[in-house]
């Protein structure tokens, strides 16, 4: 049993949809067969058997046409392949062909049975404009499609001979009769192209957010081991000097370096878990002894009047670690100066600022600003870094007050 229904179960909802749509037009062919191609054989197969076996076949020939015409115009739906042009003009040709001759027969008393042609028309005028509506590209142009048909059907009976009170009633039956195959076919065409679309976005929203994903593992994998591995690098170099004047003191810059790769590791596996905030204090202090140990001159200043939200906290924590990290790898400064400023109204404002200017980098340019313009972006807040006056370098993270304090202020 479930060999034979997982041909269904298997399917994605848009290809149930499509399966349904298809087989409910390609139903349309054994309805155009049996509800009209078999009415001439009925009525007229006693007395005149060859024109209704011909037009039984002509029945026949349209319902298959159409038939094509429905698989050839979904698969142009769904963008599986052209739009089928000559098929199309085939189809509406082959179309006005039928009506013509019906109508030729019934003038010249070919068809003897006065009910036979309107309803052979009325059925093969539908069913064709129903595929011919599949095929087009616009409501514009699907629009025209039943009127055409009526008009033209009306003009034909008019040219022979036939009574105007019989042309208006071809051209109001052809009417009605396109305009609901019209509409079943055009909602089917307009079904399928929607269903398929909502599935190929949710593809590509799948996709968009494994490379969200991915982006921001990159982006925290940076700003988490930039500061640590240009520490490491710092310190055992250090280590290096002193071992080579035989100083004890190179056993302790070594200690210290198994401390921070250990740190590292540590801060990796949060990272990996996505349970990893960076918290302001702690950056701050960090920041303040990474800084000294590398010789520098670091002054922290901390002017807040107000708590920080987590999410403020977290983001101006990147900010120190990222800049942190620039100091000691882009520059050769001798003093730096952190300054965060939170008043109790105005925007919350943190300057990292060192009189080391920054060297150009040898490789491409690395991702740090862009990854703390990213994170600032999600509180409205902006990042600026360049040269000011002295030569000196400032990197200047501001969020604005409105922002900050429609966060929750953790407690």
């Amino acid at each position: 049993m479930s060999k034979l229904t997982g041909w269904w179960k298997n399917r994605s909802s848009a290809e149930k949809i499509e399966l349904y749509c298809r087989w409910s037009c390609h139903l349309f062919i054994l309805l155009e067969i049996f509800s009209f191609g078999l009415l001439p054989v009925a009525a007229e197969g006693a007395k005149r058997p060859v024109p209704a076996l011909a037009l039984f076949l002509l029945v026949v020939a349209h319902a298959v046409l159409c038939g094509v015409a429905y698989s050839r115009a979904m698969d142009w739906a769904v963008g599986r392949r052209e739009r089928p042009v000559r098929l199309s003009v085939t189809l509406a040709a082959t179309t006005a062909a039928f009506v013509v001759t019906v109508l030729a027969l019934r003038a010249y008393g070919v068809l003897s049975e006065p009910a036979v042609a309107p309803q052979l028309i009325v059925g093969v005028a539908g069913f064709g404009s129903g595929a011919l509506v599949m095929c087009l590209p616009s409501v514009r142009q699907m629009r025209y499609v039943g009127p055409a048909f009526a008009g033209g059907t009306g003009l034909v009976v008019l040219a022979l001979g036939l009574s105007v009170g019989e042309a208006v009633g071809y051209v109001i039956g052809v009417l009605m009769s396109a305009l609901f195959f019209s509409l079943a076919c055009g909602f089917t065409t307009w079904l399928l192209k929607v269903v398929w679309e909502l599935d190929r976005s949710r593809e590509a929203q799948s996709r968009l957010a494994v490379a969200e994903e991915r982006l921001r593992f990159g982006r925290d994998l940076h700003d988490v081991m930039g500061r640590n591995l240009a520490v490491i690098a710092l310190k055992s170099e250090l280590a290096v000097q002193l071992a080579r004047r035989e100083r004890p003191e190179a056993v302790d810059q070594m200690i210290e370096v198994q401390r921070i790769a250990r740190e590292s590791q540590r801060e990796v596996r949060d990272v990996v878990r996505g349970y990893r905030e960076a918290d302001l204090a702690v950056e701050l202090e960090g920041a303040r002894g990474v800084l000294s140990a590398a010789g520098m001159d670091c002054q922290v200043d901390f002017e807040a009047g107000r708590a920080l939200p987590s999410e403020v906290q977290s983001a101006l924590g990147w900010v120190v670690r990222e800049a942190t990290t620039n100091v000691l790898r882009h520059g050769d400064a001798q003093s730096c100066l952190i300054r965060l400023t939170a008043p109790e109204a105005g925007a919350v404002t943190l300057v990292v600022e060192n009189d080391g200017a920054p060297e150009a980098p040898a490789g491409p340019p690395g991702s740090g600003l862009a990854g703390l313009r990213e994170r600032l972006a999600v509180l409205d807040g902006t990042l600026r870094a360049g040269l000011v006056a002295g030569g000196r370098f400032r990197l200047c993270a501001e969020i604005p007050s409105a922002h900050v304090q429609g966060l929750e202020v953790r407690a």
